[in-house]
């Protein structure tokens, strides 16, 4: 299973303003979030985040996408990619060990 979905974290978020006053960042639950309603929308059940690498920062309003595809039957792999560069990824389990 293959999935990518293109998204983006409006700049009126309201984690923004204390995420950094001034220069805000998205936060990155912010981003395992929208991860996760990826993963719904892909009909992926109620995964659990084993394992997540923050590699650069995403700014409000910049578009990014989620890639997700399937490495086992019970586990799956994201990555959040800007402008061709991963920012973020690991891997969504799908049932408890």
């Amino acid at each position: 299973m293959e999935y990518s979905e293109d998204c983006v974290i409006a700049a009126s978020h309201p984690s923004l303003p204390g995420h950094f006053p001034g220069q805000p960042v998205v936060p990155g639950v912010v981003l395992l979030e929208q991860v996760l309603r990826v993963a719904a929308r892909a009909g992926v059940a109620v995964p659990v985040l084993p394992q997540v690498k923050f590699i650069e920062p995403l700014l409000p309003a910049q578009p990014f996408t989620i890639h997700l595809r399937s490495d086992r039957s019970d586990r799956l792999r994201f990555e959040c990619i800007r402008e061709g560069r991963i920012i973020a990824s690991g891997r969504l389990q799908t049932e408890l060990p």
